[in-house]
């Protein structure tokens, strides 16, 4: 019987496979970079071919590094970003380039459906805020200046479900990514075209395809596309999960006593209860990927990828340099950050480079330089910013509900021990970290081992696959002065809010 099972990822940069045994034991993992490109500003698209090819790729590879074979995999699942748009033909076929998640020619309907009362009727529904990327936003735009396209379109998917299709030529949306982009139900659980009806966007009923849940099969490997990736042709597919269910099952997510802080493109803060949030002051509660759970999180675009654009834009000296060492610039940036104290710099950050949760008009930006300061002092600035963004979520949420004392701490952050530390200080949270490191191949290669049947069900699959590796407990002395700097980033903030355009 075969042993292993696979994970695709479809991320904002690469899409990436990953083979685990069942153990949860990570036996390669192959990262293929995908482009976008953006037409004008603030539109990010990506060719839906392009996005095959390096889910092909990716898979491949994969194999090839673990040195199994197709055999080997008793099945696969898949994980991605969610919301923008990905239409079809009944071939799989785009009809049109990926409108990406960090899309913004959402945010006309956004602003238009909050002022004349759309979004009040919808909400109870959806349980979803309006941003520029979402999907249903971005349906109204499609509808407006592409009519024809959504007319040609046979299916319209999200990004996991589009690999998902092109691996078994079945087309199927899944529960916890379609409540993500505010196109379902998410409190009755189904497709509702009474409610599409509400924005003006009844044409979608018909091109929503079925909706299954995480562990469910959605069809197997064709014969093409085990000639394509190197899959025996036949192997199950399970329908997989939105990415930060998958981060969440990864991290061990299963019931309501630790919640996900999550530092990745988004700075995602999460919990799961029985019981949804419904509030048009919330940010979004969609359907787990388990069963009976909701998740509800606070998020937005001001996560990590704000450092990577610092470093790539600023930092390429360093860079290089460390690259020669053998070294990541990254440890750079820890041992800046290490070497100052919080109290040294009086240099805010706000963290809007690619969207803001304050805002939809604010934009990034660094306050109180002074001649003295020099690069460690910004890139402190980063990091400290980027985590009370996270605190500013978090405090939302916590208007809601009696939030876990601890927080899994999952993305590209959390390899960092300096920002784990500062993460605990700033929130006043103890914060634990798991062994895994490709949380989104992981989760969705947990699906797929419920899909085989090694596992009954997801819980039972968290318990055999995850391994808290490290706790990182708050520094109480530090409270008081990240409280100040924590003060001082609201005001800026409140201080601006009249400025941006």
């Amino acid at each position: 019987m075969a042993e292993f099972v696979l994970g695709i990822d479809y991320g904002s940069t690469m899409i990436k496979a990953g083979i685990f045994d069942t153990q949860g034991g990570e036996r390669a993992v192959c990262p293929v970079k995908c482009d976008s490109f953006s037409p004008r500003t603030g539109w990010y698209e990506r060719d839906l071919e392009g996005v095959w090819r390096a889910a092909r790729e990716a898979v491949a590879g994969a194999l090839k590094a673990s040195g199994l074979s197709g055999a080997d995999i008793a099945a696969l699942s898949l994980t991605g970003h969610g919301n923008g748009a990905h239409l079809v033909d009944e071939n799989g076929r785009g009809i049109r380039p990926a409108i990406e998640g960090a899309d913004g020619r959402g945010a006309p309907y956004a602003e238009k459906w909050k002022a004349d009362g759309t979004f009040s009727r919808i909400h109870p529904m959806n349980m979803q805020a309006l941003w520029p990327a979402q999907s249903l936003c971005v349906m109204g735009w499609l509808r407006d200046n592409e009519n024809e396209n959504m007319k040609r379109a046979k299916w319209i998917l999200n990004p996991k479900d589009f690999i998902r299709m092109k691996l078994t030529g079945e087309a199927f949306l899944e529960y916890s990514d379609a409540s993500g982009g505010g196109l379902i139900n998410t409190r009755d659980r189904r497709h509702d075209p009474d409610m599409l009806e509400i924005a003006g966007l009844g044409l979608l009923a018909e091109k929503l395809p079925p909706l299954r849940y995480a562990a469910d099969p959605c069809g197997a490997v064709t014969g093409e596309a085990a000639a394509e990736t190197g899959l025996r042709a036949g192997t199950p597919v399970a329908a997989g999960c939105y990415d930060i269910d998958s981060a969440g099952l990864a991290t061990g997510l299963t019931d309501e006593t630790v919640m996900d802080i999550i530092v990745g493109s988004w700075a995602n803060n999460q919990f799961i209860a029985r019981e949804p949030v419904v509030s048009e002051g919330f940010f979004s509660t969609t359907i787990y990927a388990i069963e009976g759970y909701y998740l509800m999180l606070e998020g937005s675009p001001t996560g990590a990828i704000n450092l990577e654009w610092f470093v790539d834009r600023f930092l390429g000296a360093e860079k290089a340099a460390a690259k020669a060492e053998g070294r990541s610039v990254y440890a750079l940036c820890d041992e800046a950050v290490a070497a100052l104290k919080p109290g040294d710099s009086g240099i805010i950050f706000l963290p809007f480079l690619y969207g803001s949760n304050v805002n939809p008009r604010a934009k990034g930006a660094l306050l109180g330089l002074e001649g003295s300061y020099a690069r460690d002092e910004v890139i402190r600035a980063f990091f400290e910013g980027i985590c009370f963004t996270h605190r500013y979520h978090i405090e939302k949420m916590a208007a809601y509900k009696t939030l876990p004392g601890t927080g899994r701490m999952a993305g590209g952050a959390a390899r960092s021990r300096v920002w784990r530390q500062m993460f605990a200080d700033v929130l006043g949270k103890s914060i634990e970290i798991t062994k895994a490191t490709e949380l989104g191949t992981l989760g969705a290669a947990m699906c797929a081992a419920v899909c085989a049947g090694v596992y009954g069900s997801l819980p039972e699959a968290a318990a055999k696959m995850v391994q808290v590796a490290g706790r990182t407990d708050p520094n109480l002395a530090l409270a008081d002065v990240y409280t100040q700097k924590y003060g001082d980033y609201k005001r800026a903030i409140s201080a601006l809010d009249g400025y941006w355009k």
